[in-house]
C-alpha cells in the first residue's frame, strides 16, 4: 500500500464534513477528482473506507485506522513545515555562544535577555566547554558566535568589530605601585598575577603587554571567578588587569586602585566571529548590534 499526505488529508477532511461535497471544499478539489481519489485508496487498500448510504459519511473500520494514522502524523507535519517557513524567515534557529573572555559574561547575559524576548524562537546557549577551541568549533559548526579579542584569518568566517576596551591594572590602594600614575612591563617582575584560566595568547597582559616586552611576572595564579579575582586584589594577595567595564565596579571603592598600562594606555577591541553565511542572518545581526551597545553602557555607568 502506497500512502501519500493527500489521503491522510481526504480521509479527515471526510470525516470532519460529513459529505464529499463539503470535504472537497475544504480540499479546494472538485467533488470528482475527491470521488477518484477515494477510490484510488481503496482499490490499494482492498476494502471500503466510507460507509457511504449512512448520512453523514461514516468511516468503516479501515477508514478508522487510516484516520487515527493521519491524526498522529498530519499535526507532526504542519509543526515542521511552520519550523521551515520560519527558518526561511529567518524567526528561528540556533545560536550557540562561545566566549574567549571570561569577564564578558557582564555585559554578555543582558544582550541573550533582549534577544531572548526579540527572537523567541530561537535556540539560545552558551557552550563554556568549546570556549578555548572556539574558531575551531564555529569552523566545525559546534557553535554559531564566537566572542574573542583575538581575530585571526580564517577562510570562511568573518569577524565583525563590536567595540573598544581598556585592559586596566587593578591592585590594593595600599600596593607599592598605587603612586605611579601608569605601570610598565617591569612592574610586573615582582607581583603575583591573578588571571583567568585561560592561555597565555589570550590573556591581554601577557599578549599586549608582558609578551613583547619578554617580562615574566614573579608567579601567576589562575582564577575562575571575576568577583574572587576583585577579593583576592583587594586582600592584597595579587594584582590583575582586567577590561574597564569591570573595573567600573570598583570606581570610588577606597579598598583598590586602578592605573592604565603604560603611559598612553593599551588598546584593545572586541570581535563577533560567525560563519561567513551566517552573518546576515536576521536574529545573527541583531546580536551583533547589542554586542556593539550594551557593553558600552557599562564603560560609561
Amino acid at each position: 500500500m502506497y500512502l501519500e499526505f493527500r489521503h491522510l488529508r481526504t480521509i479527515r477532511a471526510v470525516h470532519q464534513a460529513g459529505s464529499l461535497a463539503r470535504a472537497a471544499d475544504i480540499l479546494h478539489i472538485t467533488q470528482s477528482a475527491l470521488s477518484h481519489q477515494i477510490k484510488g485508496l481503496e482499490d490499494q487498500v482492498g476494502m471500503e473506507l466510507f460507509h457511504r448510504r449512512t448520512k453523514p459519511m461514516r468511516l468503516s473500520p479501515a477508514g478508522l485506522k487510516l484516520l487515527r494514522l493521519a491524526e498522529h502524523i498530519l499535526p507532526e507535519v504542519s509543526r515542521v513545515e511552520e519550523e521551515f517557513r520560519a527558518l526561511k524567515s529567518g524567526r528561528s534557529g540556533r545560536l550557540h555562544i562561545a566566549i574567549e573572555c571570561h569577564a564578558c559574561f557582564d555585559w554578555l547575559f543582558p544582550v541573550l535577555d533582549k534577544l531572548r524576548h526579540a527572537w523567541p524562537e530561537v535556540d539560545l546557549d552558551i557552550r563554556q566547554r568549546l570556549a578555548f577551541d572556539a574558531l575551531e568549533a564555529l569552523r566545525r559548526e559546534e557553535v554559531d558566535f564566537v566572542i574573542s579579542s583575538d581575530p585571526i584569518a580564517l577562510p570562511g568566517i568573518t569577524f565583525s568589530p563590536l567595540f573598544d576596551y581598556e585592559p586596566r591594572f587593578v591592585a590594593a590602594a595600599g600596593h607599592r605601585l598605587a603612586q605611579q600614575d601608569f605601570i610598565e612591563a617591569e612592574d610586573f617582575e615582582q607581583e603575583m598575577l591573578l588571571t583567568y584560566p585561560v592561555d597565555r595568547s589570550k590573556t591581554d597582559v601577557f599578549s599586549g603587554l608582558l609578551t613583547p616586552a619578554r617580562v615574566e611576572p614573579r608567579a601567576v595564579r589562575q582564577v575562575e571567578m571575576t568577583e574572587v579575582i576583585l577579593m583576592l586584589v583587594a586582600a592584597g594577595r595579587g594584582v590583575a588587569v582586567m577590561p574597564d567595564w569591570v573595573l567600573r565596579k570598583v570606581d570610588g571603592n577606597p579598598d583598590y586602585i586602578t592605573r592604565p598600562l603604560t603611559e598612553k594606555g593599551l588598546a584593545k577591541r572586541m570581535f563577533a566571529a560567525t560563519r561567513d553565511e551566517d552573518a546576515i542572518v536576521p536574529y545573527v545581526a541583531h546580536m551583533i548590534r547589542l554586542c556593539r551597545s550594551e557593553p558600552v553602557k557599562l564603560q560609561r555607568a
